[in-house]
């Protein structure tokens, strides 16, 4: 049986481990944090479009789980805030988005049960690897077990870069390569309102957002705007994006820890802007964190010989369009296709597919997500004077501001009927 080792645990790595077992591969996740989520709130909220759901619930053992765990998104609204008169008035509205709201912790552990055992190696740090001898088709993949400081050899036929945005994989193949800072961070909260459902805080606002538990509300302010939605067990997620020079990113990730400070800059800030119904519930969020925001050029390429790059390592995109866990989702869905259309002995054909039916989605909505986050952050686009919610229309704002509008929304196919490259 052929062997893929996948680099990284987290969405992208665990899915393509689901479409690769069932595309009849033998499968390793190499992944460096040493054990899986468990109940802790890692990670904040997600939506998951019906496409995504649909290849979800082909991975699990009974389709409902996903539903047990998730909400339902059926309306998109964007809605303008008067930050002198603290209200906001509605700007567009469609009610007819079939997405769910996930917890990350709650969809990651979801898909890692649903795995045979043994599959993630957990505590394997990625170290290097080499294709040296690919002209058998082999490559050697080198990893550190932290628990006892090994390094270990392990040899597969694939090796599938699910290791983020930062990816040291595709910096083998694009050593010049740099992630595109958007001009915007992200403050980041997920409140758990499970022991006090009945606070003056909880029913504010339910009150001044009514369609909570169904609705992606996305509040607009001048040269910034916040994002906000319920997850499954009582719990409130919020995004609050501000425009700031480029941070220091220190080390691999694109996350932060604050100080004390920082929070309460925050919530002074997040006083002059939101209503006051937004602010408590910001305020009472524990452990706050801020995400640096970035995304890059469309890759020309996204596989060499027997590697190959899904998720955000293939394209990192900012978060706008609800895009990254979906195209993560889709690359595994569409590698596993292709690994079982050509089969073991063909793996550069089936990279050539994948290639071919990827690249032209990814790219184009990795583009449109930049776009509307300028376009909300009321920063500099191209083709528009810059945003300002107070003089928007809402006929005007439908075009640019409606998720639906996001190329390929609801027509992606699994292949492309499209005939391939024939280089194949």
């Amino acid at each position: 049986m052929a062997k893929a080792v996948i680099v990284g645990g987290s969405i992208a790595g665990i899915s393509t481990a689901h479409a690769l077992i069932l595309a009849g591969w033998d499968v390793l996740v190499l992944e460096k944090t040493t054990s899986p989520p468990s109940g802790t709130p890692t990670g904040a909220g997600l939506g998951l479009n019906p496409l995504s759901q649909q290849i979800i619930q082909s991975w699990l053992p009974h389709p409902q789980l996903l539903h047990n765990t998730t909400l339902p998104l059926t309306i998109d609204q964007n809605q303008v805030t008067d930050s002198e008169k603290k209200i906001s008035l509605p700007l567009t509205r469609d009610e007819s988005f079939n997405f769910r709201a996930a917890h990350w912790a709650d969809l990651h552990g979801l898909l890692y049960k649903a795995l045979p055992p043994n599959v993630i190696l957990w505590g394997h740090l990625f170290l290097s690897f080499d294709t040296a001898n690919n002209d058998k088709g082999s490559v050697i993949i080198k990893a550190k077990v932290l628990k006892t400081g090994e390094v270990i050899e392990i040899v597969g036929d694939l090796l599938v870069a699910a290791d983020g945005c930062l990816s040291s994989i595709r910096q083998r193949y694009l050593p010049d390569f740099k992630l595109r800072y958007s001009g915007y961070c992200a403050w980041r909260g997920v409140l758990d309102f499970s022991k006090n459902e009945d606070s003056e805080t909880i029913m504010g606002i339910q009150r001044a957002y009514p369609d909570l538990g169904k609705c992606l509300y996305f509040d607009l302010a001048s040269g910034t705007h916040c994002v906000f939605y319920e997850l499954q067990n009582k719990k409130l997620n919020w995004i609050w994006y501000v425009n700031q020079p480029e941070p220091e990113v220190k080390g691999a990730s694109v996350t932060m820890k604050v100080s004390s400070d920082m929070i309460q800059n925050m919530h002074e800030e997040a006083d002059k802007v939101w209503i006051p119904e937004l602010v408590k519930v910001i305020k009472e969020t524990k452990d706050p964190f801020l995400n640096f925001i970035y995304d890059s050029d469309p890759l020309e390429k996204i596989f060499w010989d027997n590697v190959v790059l899904v998720g955000d390592a293939a394209h990192p995109t900012t978060p706008h369009c609800l895009r990254s866990t979906n195209m993560s989702i889709l690359d595994a869905a569409v590698l596993g296709k292709c690994l079982e259309k050509w089969g073991a002995e063909k793996v550069e054909s089936s990279l050539e597919e994948y290639q071919f039916n990827r690249l032209p989605v990814t790219s184009e909505q990795v583009l449109h997500a930049r776009r509307l986050g300028r376009v909300k952050q009321g920063l500099v686009v191209p083709d528009r004077e810059p945003f300002d919610p107070k003089s928007a229309t809402p006929e005007d704002s439908k075009e640019e501001l409606l998720q639906r509008n996001t190329p390929f929304f609801n027509d992606v196919p699994l292949l492309a009927p499209a005939s391939i490259p024939t280089s194949i």
